[in-house]
């Protein structure tokens, strides 16, 4: 089965993965510049007055529009201009999820092993907990959506063709995180001063989450919800140092080992029922 954002295929773009990792560079760069160079000044001067100015505006308008969504940006592109699929199919090939019920006690159990987490381990940041839903509601389209239909929709499932598990999770992740580094060097982020080391190694773990995610179900709007759900956590809890923490408690330690073996487990699992099925259909 081709991934959730892929077209037809024999369509004549099988250097689609090219054209994606081109887009990313190209708009991150964009964005870098705009950001964390040109407009860089009037955050700063947000942050310490609270004084909307235009650059300051022009600053979180470029970072809405363009800065987290890139992933999304990159498919639209391709969607749209190389692939000629159209916005509609697009978000329909988003939404797709097959086996509905599989893909809700997946994704709602990874949900739950994130929020346990964030239980025994999280410092409480004293917002009510109604903050949550309503952060999980707003991240929706904002980072789950604008995130995933990138990373897992096109990125993870093109490179699995072309390279053997891990290998493709390694490369994902260590992409993910290159494009996430400059919220570490924006003095105005909510990562600044984070560990970087502590932060890897996140973005390692979910990385085979979210691969697993996607190899179990095929549902790119599954991703999307963990990703949000796992953000969202940061609306009632003090999420750098509940995720980037580094090197953290053993139990903290031990909770990452059990949340990465259970998505290698996922992942084994969803691979061998794949290639059963395969054979029965050769056999057919």
């Amino acid at each position: 089965m081709k991934n959730a954002i892929e077209s037809e295929p024999n369509k004549g773009h099988s250097s689609r993965l090219w054209w994606y990792l081109l887009l990313i560079t190209l708009l991150s760069a964009f964005c870098y510049i705009t950001l964390n160079v040109l407009l860089l000044p009037y955050s700063i001067e947000y942050k310490e007055t609270g004084i909307m100015t235009a650059g300051y505006f022009l600053y979180a308008a470029i970072g809405l529009l363009f800065s987290t969504p890139t992933p999304f940006v990159a498919v639209l592109i391709i969607s749209l201009f190389i692939e000629k699929i159209g916005i509609k199919q697009m978000f329909r090939n988003i939404f797709h999820t097959e086996h509905k019920l599989k893909t809700t006690l997946i994704t709602g159990g990874f949900c739950m092993l994130a929020l346990v987490y964030a239980i025994l381990f999280g410092t409480p940041n004293g917002s009510p907990w109604y903050m949550f839903p309503i952060g999980f509601l707003i991240m929706i389209p904002f980072v789950g959506i604008a995130e995933e239909t990138g990373w897992r929709g096109l990125l993870q499932p093109e490179l699995d063709e072309k390279m053997p598990f891990p290998f493709s999770v390694f490369l994902t992740a260590a992409i993910w995180f290159v494009w996430h580094f400059p919220v570490f060097i924006d003095p105005t982020s909510n990562h600044y001063g984070d560990s970087v080391i502590g932060f890897g190694i996140t973005i390692f773990i979910w990385a085979f989450a979210l691969a697993a995610i996607y190899k179990a179900t095929k549902s790119v709007i599954a991703c999307a919800l963990y990703h949000t759900f796992i953000d969202a956590i940061g609306a009632v809890y003090d999420w750098n140092a509940l995720f980037d923490v580094f090197p953290g408690s053993v139990s903290t330690n031990v909770y990452r080992g059990i949340w990465l073996v259970a998505s290698l487990v996922l992942w084994f699992i969803s691979e061998k029922k794949e290639k059963r099925s395969i054979a029965e259909e050769q056999v057919e």
